[in-house]
């Protein structure tokens, strides 16, 4: 399947930005599972000023503000061919170390909650204990939009019994990794049923299972990644794969708004 997407991120200020850097992670990689066909950056009220890959493989832009800049515009936009896998990327690659994923963060720290919801989960074969947390989570904290904060870890997210896709693929890496599974977030697009227009980039979770490699679990729609998934960028949770992340001085009152697109061509 071969889509088209583009990302719009604006931020818009009521006084000027005396400076600024952003890092972008919007640039989707290629893998087995799919082929970028053409991607580019604009950047409206900075420049982009380097590109590089993180240790995680991610493609990371640095962008800066324009002098006295009150709007920056980030356009990333291409096509991609998406093959199915039924979720399987095969075998770990890359800079980091497998073991890098099997390490918590603030965010993924276990807690009260998880330890509760682990004592659920049958002894079973890898693939079937993944399917049945992924299951479990879905079923114990309700898709919400609006519902948490974006500084939310596992445990916050458990103890509401409510959030969105970012808090399910929390949840499912700490207890992937308390199970003994190298686990790690995915940000990406996913091409909707019943509309094209999007608010937000979408989030599931990867673990790493013996003879398989890695696995994706996408816990908000209970099921693995097919051709409607393009995968962005990979980390040991949000913080390390936000699509936009920076700082700046002045540029007070901001406003921020973000619209994405995925059609299938």
């Amino acid at each position: 399947m071969r889509l088209t997407i583009r990302h719009e991120t604006r931020y818009q200020f009521d006084t000027p930005v005396k400076y600024g850097l952003q890092q972008l992670r919007k640039t989707p990689p290629n893998s087995a599972q799919q082929e970028v066909l053409s991607w580019r950056t604009e950047v409206r009220g900075g420049r982009r000023e380097l590109g590089f890959e993180d240790h995680h493989g991610n493609s990371v832009e640095l962008i800066s503000f324009d002098r006295e800049a009150k709007d920056l515009t980030l356009v990333s936009e291409g096509e991609v061919e998406i093959t199915d896998t039924h979720g399987v990327l095969g075998p770990h690659r890359g800079a980091a170390p497998l073991w890098l994923y099997d390490q918590s963060t603030p965010r993924t720290k276990p807690g009260q909650g998880v330890r509760a919801l682990l004592r659920d989960i049958p002894e079973a074969d890898p693939l079937d204990r993944l399917h049945h947390l992924s299951r479990l989570i879905r079923e114990r904290v309700a898709f919400e939009v609006g519902a948490s904060d974006v500084a939310w870890g596992a445990e916050e997210a458990l103890a509401a019994a409510k959030g969105v896709c970012q808090d399910h693929t929390h949840i499912f890496l700490t207890c992937a990794r308390a199970l003994g599974f190298p686990a790690r977030y995915v940000s990406g697009y996913l091409m909707l049923d019943d509309r094209t227009a999007q608010e937000a980039m979408h989030a599931w979770s990867e673990a790493h299972v013996e003879g398989l490699g890695w696995v994706g679990f996408d816990v908000s729609n209970g099921i693995s990644p097919d051709t409607r998934y393009v995968r962005v960028a990979t980390g040991l949770d949000y913080a390390e794969v936000a699509p936009v992340s920076g700082t700046r001085i002045g540029g007070t009152g901001e406003s921020l708004s973000v619209a994405i697109d995925v059609v299938q061509q």
